[in-house]
């Protein structure tokens, strides 16, 4: 089987990105991360890229006199890298309309909640955790989704669960969400490599 080039777009300590690096290389999934690329230099995933010998670079908004010109940089990587899928692993900028249409469906995204609950602008990092305990909710989870042009709205994957408990706080929330994130998003990520998802409508198919 053709081995899946993966670029990978992160803000933050990329624990998501070091779950899809290990997999591939005890050969789990077959696909590979060939670049990586971060909207801030202070981003602990780009020390993880480094000591697997990844390419990652660093393209920052203001460095650009546009949100279109900082986007085409980014995009002009991942075509240089022959990318065919893209995983937002913590990337926390919102795309455009003219960089998701041009790599329609083949852009995912991973959310720390069960989308629609928790979602949207407003929910991203710890605030969802933060959220969910507010709100008091008994089950919350993560969610491998399409991106689409709006934010955490694209065709779902897959999704899976974890009990919220009485004395859970934010911060356990968080750590249990974690621990599921790095179990669904390597399996989303093999099943498109396999060309095993089929979009239909607002459904996601997984062909046996």
């Amino acid at each position: 089987m053709k081995i899946l080039k993966l670029g990978v777009l992160v803000s933050g300590n990329g624990t998501n990105l070091q779950a899809i690096i290990d997999k591939s290389e005890i050969g789990e999934i077959p696909a590979k991360v060939v670049v990586v690329i971060s909207n801030t230099e202070e981003a602990y995933a780009l020390h993880r890229a480094k000591r697997h010998a990844i390419p990652a670079f660093v393209v920052k908004p203001k460095d650009f006199p546009d949100k279109r010109s900082y986007e085409q940089k980014m995009i002009e990587i991942l075509e240089d890298y022959d990318v065919g899928l893209i995983v937002l692993a913590g990337f926390m900028k919102i795309l455009s309309p003219h960089f998701i249409e041009t790599f329609r469906n083949k852009i995912i995204n991973i959310h720390p909640s069960l989308i629609p609950a928790f979602c949207g602008k407003e929910f991203y990092g710890m605030k969802v955790h933060r959220a969910v305990i507010d709100y008091g909710v008994k089950l919350t989870g993560a969610t491998v989704h399409f991106v689409d042009e709006n934010v955490d709205s694209g065709p779902i994957i897959l999704q899976k669960a974890v009990e919220v408990e009485d004395d859970d706080t934010a911060e356990t929330v968080a750590l249990k969400v974690h621990q599921i994130e790095h179990q669904i998003l390597p399996e989303a990520i093999r099943l498109f490599a396999e060309g095993r998802l089929r979009i239909v409508g607002r459904r996601v198919l997984i062909e046996r």
